[in-house]
């Protein structure tokens, strides 16, 4: 059995079924081996998960090459598959009690072994992502609190003068969705420009993703209304008399 790109690779557009191929002998059986194409199969990743799809060609192990100690077994299981290692073992005993049962995890796990550096990196950027989200909101809620403490006066004028209290709420909020604006309009063409760095550490996953960056205005925008709401409320709230007579 070849694998698709072994098949498009040493033959074309040709039909591979029927022909043969020459393998080259191991350390334990250094004699070539003719073998007979008899299937092809879907590209699989051996090695890397990011490493791109290499021909691969699979040979029955009854045929003594690779050598049986080489042998994996998958299983596909519902629920937890860790949950059925005793079951496997007794099973494997069952038939023959001298082969051994090692090495047993999940597909998940190996996954996650594969690109542990990947996840490490992933958590610490989430991390950082989220404190200085947390700090830029800080600093805008304290920002926002200055400006309107400084516009108390004409706050309460225009307050004086009828505008409601969701007016004085939205006049903050606009300001601060300005500021936002500012923000997203830097930030954006830099996370554009930075996508070939960001691409080496992902897999599966286009740097470019609209999801996430759509998700990711929409939670700073979100963080930022968050941010400026609490000033804009405490000015809407402010008294009129008590602004007038604010120095």
């Amino acid at each position: 059995m070849i694998s698709e790109f072994c098949a498009k690779t040493n033959f074309g557009d040709e039909n591979p079924l029927g022909r043969h191929i020459i393998l080259k002998g191991s350390s334990k059986d250094p004699k070539p081996r003719d073998m007979e194409i008899v299937g092809i199969v879907a590209n699989a990743r051996y090695g890397g998960l990011k490493d791109r799809a290499r021909p691969v060609i699979y040979i029955a192990y009854n045929q003594g090459w690779p050598q049986p100690e080489e042998m994996v077994f998958e299983l596909r299981t519902a629920g937890d598959p860790l949950a059925y290692v005793n079951t496997v073992r007794e099973i494997v005993h069952r038939a023959d009690g001298r082969v051994p049962v090692t090495g047993v995890m999940s597909q998940v796990g190996e996954i996650n072994k594969t690109i542990n550096q990947e996840i490490i990196f992933a958590e610490l950027c989430s991390g950082f992502a989220i404190l200085a989200l947390l700090i830029a909101g800080v600093g805008l809620y304290g920002t926002v609190s200055y400006n309107v403490a400084r516009r108390t006066s004409e706050i309460g004028i225009r307050m004086a003068l009828g505008a409601p209290r969701g007016l004085v709420v939205r006049m903050i909020l606009k300001q601060v969705l300005v500021l936002a604006a500012v923000g997203l309009a830097i930030g954006v063409p830099v996370a554009f420009g930075s996508s070939r760095v960001v691409a080496s550490f992902l897999y599966g996953m286009k740097p470019n993703d609209p999801i996430a960056l759509t998700a990711a205005v929409a939670i700073l925008v979100a963080a930022a209304l968050l941010a400026g709401y609490a000033p804009a409320r405490r000015a809407s709230r402010i008294d009129p008399m008590v602004a007038l007579r604010h120095e």
